[in-house]
């Protein structure tokens, strides 16, 4: 670039970095940053013919605003000016990002009834009467030196409605206000309860009080998508499907799969480890169980006795499932039961859905390469994958010293092993009775057909 270019180029850039102070633009106006976490606290209340919605969010997460400033270095929020501003942003980052319903019904738009900055060490959303009086009460004055970035923004938002015994839900999108969300969420009905909720991110619509088909339907989606989603429990249904093509086959495993997940997913079992290694450890036998069968599938032995292997897998498939149920069981209300059988539900349905696909697809390539060739195929890439899922999962389980967890009872170790016990037995009594007659089914058709000419 030319001497003359590079003139052109440092005015222009010194005009641009002039032009604010040119304007008399306050020096808060600069680029905001989205923070990597944020703690987001909500408290709904009913009342009457209103719905109260009490906000406290890190003002660091309403980006792009201009704060009026004051002192000579322009680092402290001029408070006795900032109305309008932290008015805006209520209207901009929160009122544009929760939706309330009663009885399925959207609510209005709502108001915003009041704003106030206040402290980071500040308190006073313990409780809602000590919230509602902070949100109400006197605003923070020049007198306190307070910096945008380090303080909170607390709103008090009203929905109209139609009486307080009406069911509510609400939709967060707060999650876009950091990389991170974390949100604290409580409701108070009309009855004195408190219904506490935590959640990471967007949990899609909250029922507040759901009633028990919603309880159900929710799980009954949770555990559908869980199968659909999964990578784990496409290969391992790729691995079981393979040499089981026929559905008269793969009924007593599918079943035995079932039973064992609807065992470790019972609450009184209560075997998941809240310790670091166990998940890593459940994901590592999770794939090593996928490489057994790849090689079984592989060699061709020992498929009468696959439902025992399914058996196993679904055990550890019902822990692998606690991790991500036990959080999600906050948002079923007084229906955890209900929700439980529901979510095993959804599983099972995932688990029909991926076999309707992956069976015919094994189906024609078995037509294409032949049964053999199709088998050792399959088996390859399954078992491929499942070794590099072991190997990364042994390398993440060695960081983690093993110490056993002390909150585990006797009690829930015995009512576990029992019911293993009764599972493995109910299903020997299956297999002695289905597959014996089915093994008799088919010497009987081999024979026939070597008798014929």
């Amino acid at each position: 670039m030319s001497i003359k270019g590079d003139r052109i180029l440092n005015w222009r850039l010194a005009a641009v970095l002039t032009l604010p102070a040119l304007l008399g633009l306050p020096a808060c106006a600069r680029a905001h940053v989205i923070p990597n976490d944020a703690k987001i606290e909500l408290i709904l209340k009913p009342e009457g013919q209103r719905l109260r919605l009490l906000v406290r969010v890190p003002l660091q997460t309403m980006v792009d605003l201009e704060y009026p400033t004051r002192g000579t270095s322009q680092d402290f929020v001029d408070l006795e000016r900032a109305d309008r501003v932290l008015n805006d942003a209520a209207g901009l980052w929160l009122v544009n990002n929760l939706e309330a319903y009663e009885n399925n019904r959207p609510l209005p738009t709502p108001r915003v009834v009041d704003v106030r900055a206040s402290l980071a060490f500040d308190g006073s959303f313990a409780s809602y009467e000590q919230a509602l009086a902070h949100v109400q009460g006197p605003r923070l004055t020049n007198n306190v030196d307070f910096i945008w970035n380090q303080g909170l923004l607390d709103v008090l938002l009203e929905y109209p409605i139609q009486s307080d015994r009406s069911q509510f839900s609400i939709h967060s999108k707060l999650s876009s206000l950091a990389l991170s969300t974390t949100t604290s969420l409580r409701f108070l009905p009309p009855d004195g309860s408190t219904h506490s909720f935590e959640f990471t991110g967007n949990p899609d619509l909250i029922r507040l009080d759901p009633a028990w088909y919603q309880a159900a339907a929710r799980f009954i989606k949770t555990g559908f998508r869980r199968i659909l989603y999964g990578q784990d429990y496409w290969v391992f249904l790729l691995a079981l499907a393979i040499p089981l093509r026929q559905w008269r086959a793969l009924v007593p495993v599918a079943t035995a799969f079932a039973v064992a997940e609807a065992i470790t997913l019972s609450p009184s079992s209560n075997l998941s480890v809240d310790t670091l290694w166990f998940q890593p450890l459940i994901g590592l036998l999770i794939a090593s169980s996928i490489i057994y069968m790849a090689i079984e599938n592989a060699m061709g032995a020992g498929l009468n006795r696959r439902w025992m292997i399914a058996f196993g897998f679904g055990l550890l498939l019902g822990f692998h499932f606690s991790f991500g149920l036990r959080p999600a069981l906050q948002f079923a209300g007084t229906h955890a039961m209900t929700s439980l059988v529901a979510f095993g539900a959804g599983v099972a349905a995932g688990q029909i859905f991926v076999l309707l696909i992956l069976a015919p697809a094994i189906y024609v390539l078995a037509r294409l390469l032949g049964d053999r060739a199709a088998a050792l195929l399959l088996s390859l890439v399954a078992g491929h994958i499942a070794w590099h899922w072991m190997v990364d999962r042994g390398a993440l389980l060695s960081r983690y010293p093993f110490q056993w967890p002390a909150n585990i009872p006797a009690l829930a170790l015995v009512n576990w092993a029992m019911g293993v016990i009764i599972a493995v037995a109910a299903f020997w009594v299956l297999w002695m009775t289905v597959g014996r007659s089915t093994s008799r089914d088919r010497s009987a058709e081999r024979a026939i057909a070597s008798a014929e000419p």
